[in-house]
């Protein structure tokens, strides 16, 4: 086995790992809170702001790649990844210190929210293997491969960081 392969092969275990564990501390939070800890209820705003801006960066990171300019791409693109790491880390923050919002819409609205939410959550766990898989490819050179897989990875985060926003919208004024 060739060294890039060795290194692809290492790159899958811990994707698969990562794409598993992230998904499970997540379901977990619905269960568990830190007792006697103020809620961190600031957070929200922020972690929908990052998905805002990770939205952004990722249409900028596009518009780079299309124009020739892979450094810029290349940075974007880590930019992003680090976004949805500080993403998650305020999200799992605030739910280990609160309790979950409902929706407080009635009629087609909350019907729409729940479409949203749902397609949000069912994507943001497809979007965990293909991002890392797809960022894999690139830094190991595998550039062909790497754009076969991101014309499908770019649309879904697309969607998980657009369809954040809009839930944080839908659902802020029923916070506590």
């Amino acid at each position: 086995m060739d060294v890039l392969a060795q290194k692809e092969k290492k790159f899958n275990k811990l994707i698969t790992i990562v794409s598993i564990v992230v998904p499970i501390a997540v379901a977990l939070l619905f269960v568990v809170r830190i007792p006697n800890v103020q809620p961190l209820s600031f957070l929200p705003p922020i972690y929908a702001t990052v998905n805002g801006i990770t939205a952004i960066l990722l249409v900028a990171a596009v518009w780079a790649i299309k124009n020739g300019k892979r450094a810029l791409h290349q940075k974007l693109m880590t930019a992003c990844i680090a976004l949805s790491l500080a993403f998650l880390l305020m999200y799992i923050a605030y739910h280990m210190t609160s309790e979950s919002t409902s929706f407080g819409g009635t009629g087609a609205i909350k019907y729409i929210y729940l479409f949203i939410l749902i397609t949000h959550i069912i994507l943001s766990i497809v979007i965990i293997p293909l991002v890392l898989k797809t960022y894999a490819r690139a830094y190991l050179k595998q550039f062909e491969k790497h754009r076969k897989l991101a014309r499908i990875t770019f649309p879904i985060w697309l969607y998980v960081a657009v369809t954040g926003v809009i839930v944080y919208v839908m659902i802020s004024p029923y916070y506590v």
